[in-house]
């Protein structure tokens, strides 16, 4: 399988159908018993027993007839999780301590060739080439790794559009919330 990247434009946790489509984007072409790992490290460490209850709900709720088993990242064990794993998602938080800890590994986009990845918010900035956020980026647009060749906005609503930068060889991700596109 190729490798599948999906940007999300944030609060994938709301149960709605835009975000069920979101969820069973993630798991469609997965095998019957798909390894999803969760990646939190965008996260206050006191916000990831509610998120990942959030993901229990929405991956069980749009799982169908699979077997799924998740399992938490963990930054010492990261790099043999990802290797097991036939989904990556990493999600929302703080954007550039998300993106800190994953130039931590630098054959990640490596490790990744032909599972699913999807971002969420913060995890969609980093998998984007570029991306603007008012909270991680201040007035300018911000380097994410660059697994796709998009410059993002993700919580969209209308503004700041003009903090990206005008480059054609990027496409342009204006993203509401519960919006999400498929690379």
């Amino acid at each position: 399988m190729a490798t599948k990247f999906i940007i999300h434009g944030g609060f994938a946790g709301h149960v709605n159908d835009q975000n069920d489509a979101f969820f069973k984007e993630i798991l469609q072409d997965t095998s019957d018993n798909p390894k999803v790992l969760l990646v939190y490290f965008a996260k206050e460490l006191d916000r990831i027993p509610v998120n990942k209850e959030e993901d229990l709900v929405q991956f069980g709720r749009n799982k169908g007839s699979k077997s799924i088993s998740l399992q938490v990242a963990d930054e010492g064990s990261f790099v043999e999780q990802v290797k097991n794993a036939d989904v990556i998602y990493l999600h929302g938080g703080n954007t550039l301590k998300l993106i800190e800890t994953l130039k931590k590994f630098p054959r990640l986009r490596e490790l990744v060739d032909g599972k699913v990845v999807a971002g969420e918010s913060a995890g969609a900035y980093a998998l984007s080439t570029l991306f603007y956020s008012k909270r991680a980026s201040g007035d300018q647009a911000s380097e994410g790794l660059g697994f796709v060749p998009v410059q993002t906005i993700c919580h969209y609503s209308g503004e700041n559009a003009e903090k990206l930068p005008e480059n054609p060889k990027l496409e342009t991700l204006l993203l509401p919330d519960y919006q999400y596109r498929v690379f």
